[in-house]
C-alpha cells in the first residue's frame, strides 16, 4: 500500500486518557485538516464512500451481500434483539450476532412473526440468523430509524421508530408492530430453551437500515479492513476488496511498499477502540514508523468528530512545535 488511513471514535471518547509522550509530539507534528460537509452529510462514513444518492441504505447492501436480490424493494432490518426491562425503562443489550442465534432458532421464532408481518403487506424472512429483513414496497413512507449500535445499552424509549414529529403516524404504526413482535417473543418456547441453556433470549426486534439500493458507490480506497458489516456491505457495493480487520498493524514489506498493484490506499476501522494506550502500541507507533521509513507515503488519522491528522516522512523535523497536551487540543 501507499497510503493508510484509520478511522477512529471521535477525540472526546479517548481524550481523557494519558496522552502517551511520542504520539502527543508526532501529532502536534503533522498536518491537520476538518471535515466542513460532515461527508456529504453521512459523517465518517461518508468520506469514505461517495453514496448516490445521499443515504446509508444497511438493508439493502447487507441484503444484496447475503442473497442478492435486493434491487426492485425497499429494505428494513428487523433483527433479533434482547432487552432488558430496569427501574427507569428498558434498555437495548444486544443484538444480531451478539446473541448467538442458530438456523434452529430462526426456524423457531420467524413462522410465529411472520403473520403479524404479513397482516400489514410485508415480508419478513432472515436468510442468516443474525440479519432479519423486511421487504418493502420501493415507495413506502417510513420514520426515522435508528442503528441499534447508538442505542445499545440506552433507554430503547429514547430510540423508537419515528421519534421525529414529520413522520409521526408511520411512526405509531411501527412501534405498534413491534409491541406486537416483543409480546409473541416474549410468551415463546424457544426463549425458555436459550435461557436454560446460558443464553439471551431474543424478546425484540430492532428496526433499521431502511432504504434501497443507491444509484452508485465508489470509493477512494482499494482495500478495506473492518469488521463493520454495514460498511463492509457498502464498500463491496463500490468493488472494494474487504477483509477483516486485523489485530494489530500490518507493517508494511518492502515488496508493498514499491507494488503499484498491492492496494495503493488502504483504511482500516478501529471506530471501536476506545484504550488509548493500546491504540498507540499496536496501531499508531507501527504507522508511524512505516511513514518514517517511507514505506508509506502518507498515513491520515480520520476521527469520528470531522478532525484529521495526517502524517508524512520530515515532519519529525517540525521540532519547534509543541507537544499537544490532550487529544481534542
Amino acid at each position: 500500500m501507499r497510503t493508510a488511513t484509520l478511522l477512529l471514535p471521535a477525540r472526546a471518547r479517548l481524550a481523557r486518557q494519558p496522552m502517551p509522550d511520542a504520539l502527543a509530539v508526532r501529532l502536534a507534528r503533522a498536518d491537520r485538516r476538518s471535515d466542513a460537509t460532515n461527508g456529504n452529510g453521512l459523517g465518517q462514513c461518508g468520506r469514505v464512500l461517495d453514496v448516490l444518492p445521499r443515504m446509508w441504505p444497511v438493508a439493502a447492501a447487507t441484503r444484496q451481500r447475503d442473497v442478492g436480490d435486493a434491487l426492485g424493494a425497499a429494505w428494513l432490518r428487523a433483527d433479533p434483539a434482547y432487552v432488558r426491562p430496569d427501574i427507569n425503562g428498558a434498555r437495548l443489550l444486544a443484538h444480531g450476532p451478539a446473541l448467538s442465534l442458530t438456523a434452529d432458532d430462526v426456524n423457531a421464532f420467524l413462522p410465529a412473526l411472520r403473520p403479524l408481518f404479513g397482516d400489514t403487506g410485508f415480508a419478513l424472512d432472515a436468510p442468516e440468523p443474525s440479519r432479519w429483513y423486511v421487504r418493502l414496497p420501493t415507495g413506502a413512507k417510513l420514520p426515522t430509524f435508528v442503528s441499534p449500535d447508538v442505542a445499545l445499552g440506552d433507554d430503547v424509549f429514547d430510540h423508537l421508530p419515528g421519534a421525529d414529529a414529520a413522520t409521526g403516524g408511520e411512526g405509531r404504526r411501527w412501534r405498534a408492530l413491534l409491541s406486537e413482535a416483543q409480546v409473541v417473543l416474549h410468551n415463546h418456547p424457544r426463549n425458555a430453551e436459550r435461557v436454560a441453556a446460558g443464553l439471551p433470549p431474543v424478546n425484540s426486534l430492532w428496526f433499521w437500515g431502511a432504504g434501497i439500493l443507491p444509484g452508485a458507490v465508489s470509493s477512494q480506497y482499494q482495500r478495506i479492513a473492518t469488521d463493520d458489516e454495514a460498511l463492509a456491505a457498502m464498500a463491496m457495493l463500490a468493488g472494494v476488496e474487504v477483509s477483516p480487520l486485523p489485530p494489530v498493524w500490518p507493517t508494511v514489506s518492502s515488496s508493498d511498499a514499491t507494488s503499484r498493484t498491492a492496494g495503493a490506499a488502504a483504511l482500516f476501522d478501529l471506530r471501536h477502540v476506545r484504550d488509548l494506550a493500546a491504540l498507540e502500541r499496536d496501531w499508531l507507533a507501527p504507522l508511524h514508523a512505516d511513514v518514517q521509513a517511507r514505506r508509506l507515503h502518507r498515513a491520515t488519522l480520520d476521527f469520528n468528530d470531522g478532525q484529521a491528522f495526517v502524517l508524512a516522512p520530515g515532519q519529525r523535523w517540525r521540532f519547534w512545535r509543541r507537544a499537544l497536551e490532550s487529544l481534542d487540543a
